[in-house]
C-alpha cells in the first residue's frame, strides 16, 4: 500500500492547490494539516483553494481528520474551497459534519443554579407531577365506570393471570415476612411484660398490633416491592416496544386493556393477603408465647380472641384495600409514563416502589388519625 502523500503549491493565478495521493488510511503516515494552513495564511491570501484527490487509492476517517481543520481555517479567512475532485463519500461526510448545528442553551459554567431557582424548579416539577397523578386517577375512574356499565375492553384471561400473580405467587413471601414480624413483635413485648408477670398480654399486643395495622402495612410493602414493581416493569417494557402505541392506534384504551385488570386483581387480593398475613403474624406470636413464656396454645388463643374485636379486623382489611389501589395505580402510572429505553424502565420501576411505599405510609397515618377521631 502506498503511503499518504500531500503536495501543496500556488498556481500562477494565486490559487492554492492541494494534491492528495496514496492511501489515506490509519497507519499509513497521514500528513499534518499545518503546512497547507500556513500556506493559506501567508499573504497575499489565495483567492481559492483547490483540492485534487483523483490519485487517492483509499481513505477512511483520517482523510476527514486532515480536511476538517483546513476547511475550517479557510472559512475563517474567507477563502473559497473547491471540493469537486474529492470522492463523493468524503464530500457528503464533510457536508454532514458542517450541517450539525451547535447546541444552544447549554450551560457552560460549572456553577450550580441559585437556590431559589432550584426551589422553583422543584416546585414546578412537583406541581406537574400532582397534576399528572390526578389525571391518571381520573382516567382510572372513568375506566371503572365503563367497566360497571359493561363497556370496558379487556381480556378476562389477563385479569385471571393478574389474580394469580398478585395472590397465589405472593403467599410464600407474605408467609415468611408476616411470621417473622409476629415473632419479633412478641419477643420484644415478652422481654418487657415478663418483668411485671404479665406474659399473657403478649397475645393482646401481637393480636391487636398485627390485625389492626402491622399485617396490612407489611403486606402492602411486600406487594409494592413485588407486584407494583412488576406492573411498572411490564408496562414500561411495553412502552419501549411501542405496544401501547399500537393499542392506541387500534382504538383500544390502554387504561381499560392494561391498567384495569391489574387494578381489579390487586384490589381484590390485598384484603385476602392481609387476612392471611394476620393469621401468620398471630402464629408467630403463638410460637414465642409457647416456647418462651410457658403459655399453652389454648391460653394464647383465648386471650387473642378476647383482645381482638371485629372493628380491628375490618379496619385492617379496609387499609389493605386502600393499599392495593395505591400500589396498582402507582405501578401502572410509572410504567405508562416510562421513557423508551432500558434505563428509563429501571427508573420507572424504582419510582413505582418508592412512590408506593410513601403512599402506604401516608395513607396509614391518615387512616389511623381518622379512626382515632371516630373512636374505631
Amino acid at each position: 500500500m502506498a503511503q499518504a502523500e500531500l503536495d501543496y503549491r500556488r498556481a500562477a493565478d494565486g490559487t492554492l492547490r492541494l494534491t492528495l495521493s496514496g492511501d489515506w488510511k490509519m497507519g499509513h503516515g497521514i500528513p499534518a494539516p499545518d503546512g497547507p494552513i500556513a500556506e493559506a495564511e501567508r499573504p497575499p491570501l489565495p483567492p481559492m483553494v483547490t483540492i485534487e484527490a483523483s490519485t487517492v487509492l483509499g481513505w477512511d476517517s483520517c482523510l476527514l481528520t486532515f480536511l476538517r481543520p483546513v476547511l475550517a481555517r479557510c472559512a475563517q479567512l474567507g477563502i473559497a474551497v473547491d471540493q469537486e475532485a474529492l470522492p463523493e463519500g468524503v464530500r457528503r461526510l464533510l457536508a454532514l459534519a458542517a450541517a450539525v448545528p451547535g447546541r444552544t442553551g447549554v450551560r457552560t459554567s460549572s456553577r450550580p443554579a441559585p437556590m431559589l431557582a432550584r426551589i422553583g424548579d422543584a416546585a414546578v416539577t412537583t406541581w406537574r407531577a400532582c397534576g399528572e397523578a390526578l389525571a391518571f386517577v381520573g382516567d382510572a375512574s372513568l375506566s371503572l365506570l365503563r367497566l360497571l356499565v359493561g363497556r370496558a375492553r379487556f381480556r378476562r384471561s389477563d385479569f385471571l393471570l393478574a389474580l394469580q400473580d398478585c395472590g397465589a405467587r405472593t403467599l410464600p413471601i407474605v408467609s415468611l415476612i408476616s411470621l417473622l414480624v409476629g415473632l419479633i413483635l412478641a419477643f420484644v413485648g415478652a422481654i418487657q411484660l415478663r418483668l411485671f408477670g404479665a406474659q399473657l398480654y403478649v397475645a393482646d399486643l401481637v393480636g391487636i398490633g398485627v390485625v389492626r395495622e402491622i399485617g396490612a402495612i407489611m403486606t402492602g410493602i411486600i406487594v409494592t416491592g413485588r407486584t407494583g414493581a412488576s406492573f411498572a416493569a411490564q408496562l414500561g417494557t411495553m412502552q419501549v416496544n411501542e405496544e401501547i402505541d399500537a393499542l392506541r392506534t387500534l382504538g383500544i384504551p390502554p387504561m381499560d386493556f392494561l391498567v384495569m385488570p391489574r387494578l381489579l386483581a390487586l384490589s381484590l387480593m390485598m384484603p385476602l393477603l392481609c387476612l392471611y398475613a394476620d393469621l401468620m403474624g398471630i402464629l408467630g406470636g403463638l410460637i414465642v408465647g409457647v416456647a418462651m413464656l410457658d403459655l399453652s396454645p389454648m391460653q394464647y388463643y383465648l386471650e387473642t380472641k378476647r383482645a381482638i374485636h371485629l372493628g380491628d379486623l375490618l379496619l385492617g382489611l379496609f387499609m389493605s384495600g386502600v393499599f392495593g389501589v395505591l400500589v396498582a395505580l402507582t405501578g401502572c402510572m410509572r410504567g405508562l409514563d416510562s421513557g423508551r429505553s432500558a434505563s428509563a424502565v429501571g427508573e420507572a420501576t424504582t419510582s413505582a416502589v418508592v412512590t408506593g411505599i410513601v403512599g402506604i405510609v401516608v395513607a396509614t397515618a391518615l387512616i389511623t388519625i381518622i379512626a382515632y377521631v371516630l373512636g374505631i
